[in-house]
């Protein structure tokens, strides 16, 4: 998302120097590319691991391209806030492409040079289009609340931290008051009942203190 502001900090390397000693045997174990998901709740850190581990693979030679979810929501995001103001149902994976997010998964899987995709600007409120080139990437990461749902993920990660533990962090992202008022609390207590149910499909955890462990689906 263009205008999306990403702090990596040292706790997030931390979990991603985890994840790449878990995930790299599997990845030099077989051939042909790789993906892998990392969800969580709203400021749990999702970017910022996704961008730490991105890094680390390109360190070690591991060409990597990241899709991120914020990218596929189906209203740009100021739309989507007055979207679930008038209708609270509307929270949830019905707000995202996750069926485009999957597609795309498949032809990075299925050795396809680009893949055309939204590309939010968040500042217009409007949703455009980006081309990426994947043709010499080994590993796609998409990182989003609802990547789990991914079905052309190959590895999961989760992160285990829950709305009230990600407040500072989110309050540090902060891109429009709104994101902070009361309306919003509601949508991270919905959020969190359906992502915290995702938990058991983790190959990977990721906790509250940043330390990776194997995860439930293991």
């Amino acid at each position: 998302m263009h205008g999306d502001s990403i702090i990596i900090e040292e706790y997030h390397r931390k979990a991603a120097t985890g994840i790449s000693e878990r995930v790299l045997p599997i990845i030099e174990a077989a051939p042909g590319k790789h993906t892998i998901t990392v969800a969580g709740e709203s400021g749990s850190g999702k970017s910022e691991i996704a961008s730490a581990l991105a890094e680390l693979f390109e360190g070690g030679g591991l060409g990597t391209v990241i899709l991120q979810q914020d990218d596929y929501f189906i209203h740009p995001p100021k739309t989507n806030d007055w979207t679930r103001r008038q209708d609270i149902d509307w929270v949830g994976p019905q707000e995202v492409q996750v069926d485009l997010m999957d597609r795309h998964l498949q032809a990075f899987l299925d050795g396809n040079a680009t893949i055309e995709k939204p590309l939010v600007i968040y500042a217009e409120d409007r949703i455009t289009s980006e081309v990426l080139d994947v043709a010499k990437a080994r590993v796609a990461i998409a990182d989003g609340t609802y990547t789990t749902l991914l079905s052309n993920a190959k590895t999961r990660v989760f992160i285990d931290r829950d709305f009230r533990d990600t407040k500072k962090h989110r309050e540090r992202r902060i891109r429009d008051q709104s994101e902070l008022d009361s309306f919003i609390d509601r949508v991270l207590s919905i959020e969190h009942d359906i992502i915290s149910a995702h938990k058991s499909q983790a190959d990977i955890m990721v906790g509250k203190d940043y330390s990776v462990s194997q995860g439930h689906k293991c």
